[in-house]
């Protein structure tokens, strides 16, 4: 009998592998920042982080050498516009003026009122969620040009796409970020560079854990989700990473809820 055709092309070696490209992931040191530096990592990528915690900067690094990942860190407040441009100055040098991989990551929450926000907690949510994010875009815009095939990859949360409670300052901010992705995935299309998001909801990390210390919400939490649970930080990485890989170059413009099908089932919200 007659081999069957197939159709289509045959896969390129290294489809589904990061090896030799350079990679930024902000806030690297817990939480989905984390499990996405040392899985861009164990996929062969060399990875650029950055947090405001020296010390335990320090604590991570020691642990990715003995791992044997190529990591390297930058002490770095993003809520502050010198320490940007520091960041990606540094980065710059390191992987000789490109970038294939630019992941936002850092973002933080103050849980309160619309009306007891201050002025104050205004302007630092928004210069750490989102200011930070779009300020490093474009200052990364060149790099991840000179790749030849960039890929920015934005974490969210499904308070950007719901209400979720979670407070309006950072629901606000996550919003914005869904839709700055679909307009730089329109924009830098022709550099080359694709622009995409996930939207966690749920997540085990030190963001969360506070509020999921409360039994009584994170059962109401579980029994929202068809998957009974709370996600894990890795479950959020592995779809970063495969935003970031050769096999995903017609991918653009998405933005992915990863929050065990909450949203997707329409219960959300509460």
């Amino acid at each position: 009998m007659a081999a069957a055709e197939t159709s289509g092309t045959v896969a390129a070696p290294g489809r589904w592998s990061l090896h030799g490209k350079m990679a930024l992931v902000t806030g690297g040191t817990r939480g989905i920042g984390r499990a996405v530096v040392e899985e861009l990592a164990a996929l062969g990528a060399a990875v650029h982080t950055c947090s405001r915690n020296e010390a335990e900067l320090g604590e991570r690094l020691k642990e990715w050498e003995a791992r044997g990942f190529r990591v390297t860190v930058s002490v770095c407040d993003l809520s502050a516009r010198d320490q940007r441009e520091r960041l990606i100055r540094d980065v710059a040098n390191r992987f000789g003026g490109k970038l294939d991989i630019l992941v936002n990551n850092v973002g933080t929450n103050i849980r309160k009122p619309t009306t007891e926000y201050s002025a104050d907690e205004y302007s630092f949510l928004m210069a750490t969620n989102l200011e930070s994010a779009y300020h490093l875009c474009q200052l990364g815009h060149p790099l991840l040009k000179a790749s030849g095939s960039g890929s920015i990859v934005f974490i969210s949360s499904v308070a950007g796409i719901v209400a979720l409670f979670s407070g309006t300052i950072y629901a606000m901010t996550k919003g914005a970020m869904n839709q700055l992705t679909k307009n730089l995935a329109c924009e830098w299309a022709k550099d080359n560079i694709r622009t995409n998001c996930v939207a966690p909801g749920y997540i085990l990390t030190s963001l969360s854990e506070g509020i999921l210390a409360n039994k009584e919400f994170e059962g109401s939490v579980k029994s929202r989700t068809p998957l009974r649970r709370v996600g894990e930080p890795a479950e959020i990485s592995s779809l970063v990473a495969f935003l970031c890989m050769p096999g995903s170059t017609y991918i653009t413009g998405q933005t992915i809820a990863v929050d065990g099908g909450m949203t997707v089932n329409g219960l959300y919200p509460s």
